[in-house]
């Protein structure tokens, strides 16, 4: 018994350090962020408690549009870097001379810094200067200049491009290492039964690579729902709050508008819509693991 508590007692010892760690960066600002969000916290020393006043004020025909709006800058971005992604990996998987190269090109823009890449996609979508307006001028698809940023349909969809670019390599590498972890026994079983290239992929690439889609969904949704540099590099939430996600109206309203308390509780919902959709992603995992074994 006393060789087992001293055994427990080490482990606790080792954990010491990390518990700490979590304890100090993530629980305790967590919980102030809470504390904060029951309160009229602003500029001014003294705040007092309201309740769920805050919380109140969220639920409005504003916000809710921009919840909405957040949703579906996400599921496009995470679906649009996933089927890229996915589609890329399999050609880089692919035995095509050069395939070292193209891998190396896939590279730049998760490679160039963040907002020098944003940057330039802020240039190359200007109306009067930029490269995507003046070839749709020069091969007669427009007859005038685009301004992209400066109109919400083409400003959202300029946003989810400029993510896509930045986020299909993580997605593209981590997709083929997960194809080039398929053992070579199947493939080659396969082969020797006669399956075509695409009845292989479907049966047996595909429900391997489902685990490894899942994970990379789950972290492509959690940086995409949470994206700020983007969007606020390139529109800061407009023309008239078209491009507005719940990040960038937390930011407005915490920091832009010195409304900490009514921050802190848009802060909150995000931490709450994050961790439902861990929820469902811890759960879709042991599922398939259970049909695993």
């Amino acid at each position: 018994m006393n060789a087992k508590r001293s055994a427990v007692l080490f482990a606790w010892m080792l954990l010491l350090p990390a518990v700490l760690y979590i304890a100090a960066i993530v629980i305790y600002p967590l919980m102030d962020t809470l504390n904060l969000s029951f309160t009229n916290a602003s500029l001014r020393k003294t705040y007092s408690y309201v309740g769920w006043t805050n919380y109140d004020k969220i639920f409005n025909e504003t916000f809710a549009a921009v919840i909405i709006r957040t949703f579906v800058w996400t599921f496009f971005s995470v679906l649009l870097k996933m089927i890229i992604g996915t589609f890329g990996a399999m050609l880089l998987n692919a035995a095509v001379p050069g395939r070292t190269l193209f891998r190396l090109l896939t590279m730049p823009p998760w490679i160039v810094p963040m907002a020098i890449g944003i940057f330039m996609w802020g240039w190359m979508y200007n109306g009067q200067f930029g490269m995507i307006s003046g070839l749709l001028q020069n091969t007669g698809i427009t007859d005038g200049p685009i301004a992209f940023l400066a109109y919400g349909n083409t400003a959202f969809w300029a946003t989810i491009i400029t993510d896509v670019w930045i986020g299909v390599p993580m997605v593209t590498l981590y997709m083929l290492a997960a194809i080039q972890a398929v053992p070579e026994d199947l493939y080659e079983a396969a082969w020797t039964d006669g399956a075509g290239r695409f009845y292989r992929f479907r049966r047996i690439t595909f429900p391997l690579l489902i685990p490894a889609m899942i994970t990379m969904s789950m972290i492509s949704l959690i940086s995409t729902f949470n994206s700020f540099d983007i969007i606020w590099i390139l529109t800061q939430g407009g023309p008239s709050g078209s491009t507005t996600t719940m990040i960038i109206d937390t930011y407005k309203t915490g920091i832009g508008s010195y409304k900490y308390g009514a921050g802190a509780a848009r802060a909150v919902l995000i931490c709450i819509f994050l961790s439902i959709f861990c929820f469902f992603y811890f759960k879709a995992i042991n599922r398939l693991s259970t049909e695993a074994v």
